[in-house]
């Protein structure tokens, strides 16, 4: 009897330990033409649900820099789960070998793999829009008139003109950048697809999120479905935390 009772106080002891180690912190990434406040739905859905939410602001000047900003970030994050929209599927691609990151959630994001590049992917299965163009400096951005309708279509016209003015410009030669690792063939991640994406082409998210061998889910809507559906993609982020427990 007094085995068995050791064994259970044992498996007590275990399971706690498991309890503790559950994945409780999530860092957010954006992508180009954006910024971190983005992601506040979904920040607000996760912190009501007990989550430690970081936000990378990625200075977006170049491929090495945004990929710095978040590491800086991972270094005090914890066990977390790495999240990346569009842009920020190519950083945490890269930073995702961190030790911190236990898993990793692309949301209509690049999802490439060793020597890949975000201009290669794109060349290869070409978006919808034609809209991103030089703004000065070697920067690019999205063209205003166009930014509605190729960037957040199932957004209200006053939100989306706001995002168009306030939008964050990239170095154009971030996007020749190659990634040297693929976080995804190390650990555990999920993507996010929207079937009327007009920035990155939906085959091209499922091409990538299939090699990947990600669990994917699919959603009606543009390129911001972190704005559009900020339910499903906090569901799919809290699914991926606890089963990185």
């Amino acid at each position: 009897m007094k085995t068995i009772a050791l064994a259970l106080a044992l498996l007590g002891i275990t399971l706690a330990s498991m309890a503790d180690a559950a994945v409780k912190n999530v860092v957010l990434v954006h992508g180009a033409f954006a910024d971190g406040s983005g992601w506040k739905p979904v920040a607000t859905i996760l912190e009501h649900d007990g989550y430690t939410v970081y936000v990378v602001q990625n200075p977006l000047t170049s491929f090495d820099a945004d990929v710095a900003a978040t590491r800086i970030v991972l270094d005090r994050s914890g066990p977390c789960v790495l999240v990346g929209h569009s842009w920020g599927g190519m950083i945490i691609t890269e930073a995702g070998t961190h030790a911190s990151v236990r898993s990793l959630v692309y949301v209509n994001a690049f999802q490439p793999d060793v020597g890949e590049t975000a201009g290669g992917l794109q060349a290869k299965t070409p978006p919808a829009t034609t809209a991103i163009g030089p703004v000065g400096g070697g920067f690019v951005a999205v063209k205003q008139e166009a930014f509605h309708q190729d960037f957040a279509a199932d957004l209200p016209a006053p939100l989306a003109h706001f995002m168009s003015i306030s939008q964050v410009p990239i170095a154009g030669a971030s996007f020749g950048a190659k990634v040297t690792a693929a976080a995804w063939s190390q650990k555990p991640n999920y993507a996010v697809v929207t079937r009327d994406d007009r920035m990155i082409n939906p085959e091209l998210e499922r091409f990538m999120s299939s090699r990947a061998k990600s669990e994917t889910i699919e959603l009606p809507g543009s390129h911001v479905s972190f704005l559009a559906h900020p339910k499903e993609i906090a569901a799919l982020i809290e699914k991926a935390a606890k089963a990185a427990q």
